[in-house]
């Protein structure tokens, strides 16, 4: 059975013309139980993550102003949302559904949490929308607690994995790869460990014959224990941000190569969900419930 991190903090409410970034994480989990892909046996409420895990990827600076709410204002700007303390116990509670996801992606080989992909998260800053950087955290979490010596972050969301990448640059047993729009958020991108910019108007065949020629012969080579996934949505053609004109069955696609590779190459995946900013609701959240729909398929 699929495991899937949600709590009802991550339907947290924020004010007027700062919403629209969090109501998907209330609709996906609506419809996957309407239409019966999962069941509440399927959900599974976090915890607050440990400090522990945190400063081992954040600043004890940064972390401390994010708890006292004492972020400048030129920060809150570029996170782009104001901080409240249900918002900060939000994000120690997705951070730490990222990392019980390991815990049943070892059991289970797959796990996913409806929110996360939070890569715009820097050791001492947040940006984009990203507060703490839920995939750092758990994959120091894992190289820590000796469970995983190589890791792969897969960023397929349509902006650059900037706060990732320079997480891990003097790590090498956590490898990023992030596939993003090369006109796109962030203006000034980062150095991840290979990064691939797509141009604008990219379609399906180039973005999938570009993930298809990349993917396994990075796994062969990087040989990583453990994949992070990140599925952001925001490539879609109806997305008001992206700039790609990926189709919805595109995308469906990319989530169905990326887990027939975890599965060939025999590796746990967890699965965060990353970007989607299309006008039409529907097409966020169906997009989105894709990814669940094929996890289930192929894993179970």
């Amino acid at each position: 059975m699929l495991r899937i991190a949600f709590s009802p903090v991550y339907r947290l409410r924020l004010p007027e013309g700062h919403r629209f970034p969090m109501l998907k994480y209330e609709l996906i989990h609506e419809q996957l139980l309407y239409e019966g892909t999962c069941t509440e046996a399927n959900f599974f409420a976090p915890l607050p993550v440990d400090d522990r895990w945190v400063l081992g990827v954040h600043t004890a600076e940064y972390v401390t102003a994010l708890k006292t709410q004492t972020v400048s204002p030129s920060m809150m700007r570029r996170i782009g949302f104001p901080l409240t303390p249900e918002l900060i116990e939000r994000e120690w509670i997705i951070t730490q559904g990222t990392i019980d996801c390991t815990q049943i992606a070892y059991r289970d080989g797959i796990a996913m949490n409806v929110a996360g992909g939070t890569h715009h998260a820097f050791p001492d800053r947040g940006e984009g929308f990203c507060l703490l950087n839920d995939v750092g955290v758990a994959a120091h979490y894992l190289l820590e607690t000796k469970q995983a010596k190589k890791i792969l972050v897969i960023d397929l969301d349509v902006h650059q994995g900037n706060g990732t990448a320079v997480m891990f640059q003097q790590e090498p047993r956590v490898v990023t790869f992030s596939m993003h729009g090369k006109d796109n958020y962030p203006l000034r991108k980062e150095q991840s460990d290979l990064d691939i910019e797509l141009p604008t108007g990219t379609d399906d065949q180039l973005y999938l014959t570009t993930l298809y020629d990349t993917l396994p012969g990075l796994i062969k080579r990087e040989r990583p224990d453990f994949l992070f996934y990140i599925s952001g949505v925001d490539i879609l053609e109806s997305d008001r941000l992206g700039k790609l004109q990926v189709s919805r069955a595109g995308c469906r696609e990319r989530d169905v190569f990326v887990f027939e590779q975890a599965l060939q190459f025999g590796l746990p995946i967890v699965v965060s969900m990353g970007g989607g900013y299309s006008p039409r609701l529907t097409d966020i959240v169906e997009a989105h419930c894709n990814t669940y729909r094929v996890a289930t398929d192929l894993f179970f």
